[in-house]
């Protein structure tokens, strides 16, 4: 039946290919609407190629050669497969292959460099500011798909060459020995690479050591159906391609099984989140590039529009200049592996099938999000237990959140950018907000006016809320394209919402 519907939910949209060069239509799994966005992926970085560096150039600016998107790129080649493009993927492969770290003994030994401009970690390094550990997992995940999927087209001394990078990857991570099983998208990466390189290279012990790990990430899941790291569009992506590799190439059958149960797991609670009229998810976001989908690059947006006609697909129209847009690269890998939703997760993505009331403890559940969903608007929220605090507007954390219906087709949003440690509740059209101290609501819809914005009343296009409050200060800083609402000495802050139809 998953099988039948990995294909049916795709087939009752057809999609138009683009009209540049076409896949082969022995390419595993790949609907016309999976080969249209692998294509688009590929044509965009065609124009990022370096062929002096066999890498791609982050941006149109030229500034520096990313090394993860580079491998992406590899897969995009292979499935293309056109004149030239094998030969190319090979070039590319060996590109990736020279940026690995090779430092035996030091934290980043076998992870790679994130650009080819990057200096070598010194003895002094620092974890994320002078190396990314997850490189490993990243990279080496597209490796195995490399050897599983088009190990027939490449040379035996490129295979010797990745089945030692992925020793190395693995190597360097036990060495390391940072991560937790709390650490979802990596671990999941992590758990799947260490069973698959121990298979492959004849290490038992990898094998048994990878579904000991998935196992324990399993029993942090399955209390509530969710992971630490909760309710993320981007890095639920990353989830869902973790969980796909498990559940299509696990080393053993019971991999295979925590594969497709968490996956399923997973479709199901973002289903229950999604609001198909707004085309959206609801907060809260434990980590988050955005706040409207339909306008950034999310990776469940990616997978998403594997899944739906591009009406309905939470992604911005697919060209180079998309924001957060290297992350479209990513494409190939969830393409490969096949969209597997379940039928009562998947009816939420064609249309809003309810006003809903959401509570889902998180992890260990000492916190607690939850979301009321509505015809117009959806509302999320966090309860920390007063543990965690949001830390202005480059920060991922987003726990109190609202979106709806704006006049002209757009979606209004708010979130809570900045604020000491923090309660917040949704439920039916209120948010309910505790913080001691000064807090900021960032609010972007098309057509605000600060000057409608008062302490205990805000008048914004397609929505009207009323304030409770014992803030002793308020102000308004307008943004490009938002607007910022500060509360300060509060210790509460109620957002009371009615959406109010557009003007004709």
């Amino acid at each position: 039946m998953r099988a039948l519907l990995r294909f049916g939910l795709v087939c009752l949209f057809p999609s138009t290919v683009g009209t540049f060069a076409a896949i082969p239509e022995d390419a595993p799994l790949l609907t016309p609407r999976a080969k249209e966005m692998v294509l688009a992926s590929a044509k965009i970085s065609d124009a990022r190629w370096d062929h002096r560096a066999r890498l791609l150039w982050t941006n149109e600016t030229r500034s520096a050669h990313g090394v993860r998107a580079s491998s992406w790129y590899i897969l995009s080649l292979m499935m293309r497969d056109q004149p030239g493009d094998r030969e190319r993927a090979l070039e590319a492969l060996r590109g990736v292959l020279a940026q690995q770290i090779d430092d035996p003994g030091a934290a980043w030994d076998g992870t790679f460099f994130r650009t080819a401009e990057e200096a070598r970690p010194r003895h002094d390094a620092r974890r994320w500011q002078d190396y990314d550990p997850n490189w490993r997992q990243f990279i080496g995940t597209v490796f195995s798909l490399l050897l599983i999927e088009y190990g027939d087209r490449i040379p035996a001394p490129e295979q010797s060459r990745i089945e030692d990078s992925l020793r190395r990857a693995v190597e360097g991570e036990l060495h390391e020995n940072r991560l937790l099983p709390s650490y979802t998208n990596i671990a999941l990466m992590h758990g799947f690479l260490m069973a698959y390189a121990g298979e492959r290279l004849k290490r038992p012990q990898w094998v048994r050591d990878g579904e000991a790990w998935l196992e324990a990430v399993y029993a942090g899941f399955i209390p509530h159906d969710s992971f630490d790291e909760f309710n993320s569009p981007t890095y639920y992506g990353v989830d869902l391609y973790g969980l796909a590799l498990l559940r299509r190439h696990g080393a053993t059958p019971r991999l295979r099984e925590l594969g497709r149960t968490m996956e399923a797991a997973l479709w199901n609670d973002i289903a229950r989140f999604y609001h198909a009229g707004l085309h959206n998810l609801a907060g809260p976001y434990d980590r988050a590039y955005g706040m409207d989908m339909r306008h950034y690059v999310s990776l469940t947006g990616v997978w998403l529009g594997l899944a739906l006609p591009a009406p309905l697909t939470p992604l911005p129209p697919l060209s180079p200049d998309m924001p957060h847009g290297n992350d479209f690269s990513f494409t190939p890998c969830f393409a490969l592996l096949g969209v597997e939703i379940p039928p009562e997760a998947a009816v939420h993505f064609t249309r809003f099938s309810g006003e809903r009331q959401l509570t889902r403890p998180i992890a260990d559940g000492k916190r607690v999000a939850t979301a009321w969903l509505g015809d117009a608007i959806m509302i999320g929220a966090e309860s920390t237990g007063l543990g965690r605090d949001t830390r202005g507007a480059n920060a991922q954390f987003r726990p109190a959140t609202i979106h709806w219906r704006a006049p002209g087709g757009e979606v209004g949003w708010i979130a809570l950018i900045q604020s000491p440690r923090v309660n917040a509740r949704a439920s039916r059209n209120t948010l309910a907000i505790e913080a001691i101290g000064e807090s900021t609501l960032r609010l972007s819809v098309p057509g605000a006016d600060d000057t409608q914005l008062a302490l205990d009343h805000w008048v914004l296009p397609g929505l009207d809320v009323r304030i409770e409050t014992d803030a002793e200060t308020f102000s308004v800083q307008p943004g490009k394209g938002v607007i910022d609402v500060i509360y300060a000495r509060a210790t509460r802050i109620v957002l009371r919402t009615t959406p109010r139809p557009a003007s004709p």
